[in-house]
């Protein structure tokens, strides 16, 4: 993912008063780096004075929404996990409805691989653990071992494009 992730922070104060006053700030910084730049941008209020603040805008995470009042620590850990995890980050927090945890746990630990489809992961996985014999193998149907493993809870899938199917372990 070549688009930096970043909040934009903007000040109530101003914005209740009709002016825009915020500023970008790299979300991957760390909590207390992201709090002081905000702490700047308060101190040159242009309505004297201010000290709430929220997220407007974000950009770089993939999908994922930032609340408005997401705390900072939680920004960032969201914005690493993405930054780490470019193309199935944002989609694992999705998946697991924000569950940092539970995504970090099946991007390290539930990866099977990214294949063309269901079907090719079925194949792959028969011919790893089973010797089919040739004039056999054009019987069984890989597609529906395939949607049969996922409609079980077996595994789980992220599809990122027509041809491209990550494969997680549901243990």
């Amino acid at each position: 993912m070549s688009e930096e992730i970043r909040i934009y922070v903007a000040d109530l104060a101003a914005y209740n008063n009709g002016k825009l006053h915020g500023v970008w700030i790299d979300a991957t910084l760390e909590p207390e780096e992201i709090q002081e730049q905000v702490n700047t941008m308060l101190a040159a209020c242009p309505e004297g004075f201010a000290e709430e603040w929220a997220i407007h805008d974000y950009e770089g995470f993939g999908g994922y929404s930032i609340s408005e009042y997401e705390a900072f620590e939680s920004v960032h850990k969201i914005a690493c996990f993405v930054e780490e995890y470019p193309v199935l980050g944002a989609k694992l927090l999705i998946n697991f409805g924000g569950d940092l945890e539970d995504a970090t746990k099946a991007a390290e630990e539930g990866y099977a691989g990214e294949y063309e489809s269901m079907a090719d992961y079925a194949e792959d996985i028969t011919e790893q653990t089973t010797q089919i014999p040739e004039n056999l193998a054009y019987y069984i149907d890989y597609e529906s071992m395939g949607r049969d493993m996922e409609l079980n809870g077996d595994i789980f899938t992220i599809q990122t494009a027509h041809d491209e199917v990550h494969i997680f372990y549901n243990h």
